[in-house]
């Protein structure tokens, strides 16, 4: 039976949001929630129910790894199981593991493309079957995916990878009015980025037009408005302050 939460609007859409326990994620999740739609976050942080419950009453988390199989279809089925269906899919969940060529292992390589490119995959597989017409898929990519970067491979690839998997996959659902996006964040306050030291960070920041990093929250409206954009497919959106115009 599927369980509808109580007080949710008639017309509010579902967002299920991968690594949502912080960063860019849970800017996107919060954001959704806050604007009355409800919203399940999954990560891998064993309290992401607490997580949830912080951003308000229509929001569920779901502890899982999406690059194993078997949690993907557990995410599915609960998702069904609560609400019968799904509207927006954010891709966001990714692993930065860098390291110049003779410094990659394979396990570093394997890691990177199974997050940031097999599940995102699988991730759409398992959820487009519970998305009707103007569903909306949206990847979240990183300008390495198109600009060489030295001791990126891993990374570059992967989101690269995630590219070409957008504009496929936005063809593919496009006969089930289904779209498909990718969202490429710049240089963004996260974790992540948090350990580069500061003479890289001084460097960075001066090849960006705008002279600043972006925050999460620059980056959930941009998601916001791709996730309902309804001519919108197969695009791609910098939000980069200006730095893919100025490499």
């Amino acid at each position: 039976m599927v369980q509808v939460p109580a007080g949710s609007r008639p017309d509010a859409r579902r967002w299920l949001v991968t690594g949502a326990s912080r960063g860019i994620g849970h800017a996107v999740a919060s954001l959704a929630a806050s604007r009355g739609d409800r919203v399940c976050i999954v990560g891998r942080d064993p309290g992401i129910a607490g997580i949830a419950a912080a951003m308000g009453t229509d929001v569920f988390g779901i502890s899982a790894d999406v690059t194993k199989a078997v949690d993907v279809a557990r995410i599915a089925a609960e998702v069904e199981a609560r609400w019968g269906g799904l509207d927006v899919l954010i891709n966001n969940a990714g692993l930065h593991r860098g390291g110049g060529l003779d410094r990659i292992s394979d396990e570093d390589w394997e890691a990177t493309l199974a997050t940031n490119l097999t599940a995102p995959m699988r991730m759409v597989r398992a959820l487009s079957r519970l998305m009707s017409e103007g569903g909306s898929v949206v990847n979240v990519g990183a300008v390495v995916g198109f600009r060489g970067f030295p001791g990126d491979s891993c990374y570059g690839a992967s989101k690269a990878g995630l590219t070409g998997l957008t504009r496929v996959l936005a063809v593919e659902l496009a006969r089930r009015q289904i779209r498909v996006n990718m969202v490429v964040p710049g240089f963004v306050q996260t974790e992540m980025t948090a350990t580069i030291s500061e003479r890289a960070r001084k460097s960075i920041i001066g090849r960006i037009p705008l002279q600043r990093m972006g925050t999460v929250e620059e980056m959930a409206d941009v998601c916001w408005w791709v996730a309902g954009a309804p001519y919108m497919t197969g695009s791609v959106v910098f939000t980069d302050g200006g730095l893919m115009c100025n490499l």
